[in-house]
């Protein structure tokens, strides 16, 4: 995300349409031909960064990754494709149960699966700081073991035209 050139700010929330900047419209393009979506960030002051959250604010627009039905119920608009969240955090594993683990709450439930990507699996790198630089390279071959380990397991996403006929 570093690398793409975006306003994070949703200026006006959703009362005017805010263009894309040429990254965020190929975000989507990605986003719309994704079997398998996977999410990298590390816990920040109990949320993810505000580079981030404005990638989400800006590229998941309502009705392009959900939309509220008739009965005001959401309907994520990306269903089909499955998910990953892997966070990284300087503390150690015991604890993010305890202060409620809210970056995965809002990643996971609130975000992805929000927009109808799920399932959606929770892979924790915790005590970053206090790992080896032989353990941390370690974490990166499991890592991408694990990416190549959901790229390869079929989803069963139906074909992009057919999702694009019932929006």
């Amino acid at each position: 995300l570093r690398d793409l050139d975006f306003d994070l700010s949703l200026r006006t929330g959703y009362r005017t349409p805010q263009d894309l900047e040429p990254d965020l419209a190929r975000a989507q393009e990605l986003l719309e031909w994704a079997d398998h979506v996977t999410v990298f960030t590390p816990l920040w002051w109990g949320s993810v960064p505000a580079l981030l959250k404005g990638f989400f604010d800006r590229t998941l627009e309502r009705g392009w990754a959900f939309r509220y039905k008739d009965n005001g119920m959401p309907e994520g608009l990306l269903a089909g494709r499955t998910g990953r969240l892997a966070v990284t955090s300087d503390s150690p594993r015991w604890y993010l149960p305890i202060v409620g683990d809210s970056t995965v709450k809002q990643v996971k439930g609130r975000t992805l699966e929000f927009c109808g990507i799920k399932p959606t699996k929770v892979t924790r790198y915790a005590d970053v700081r206090g790992r080896t630089d032989a353990q941390l390279a370690e974490w990166i071959r499991g890592a991408a073991d694990l990416g190549a380990a959901d790229a390869a397991r079929p989803t069963g996403l139906r074909p992009v035209r057919e999702l694009a006929a019932t929006r």
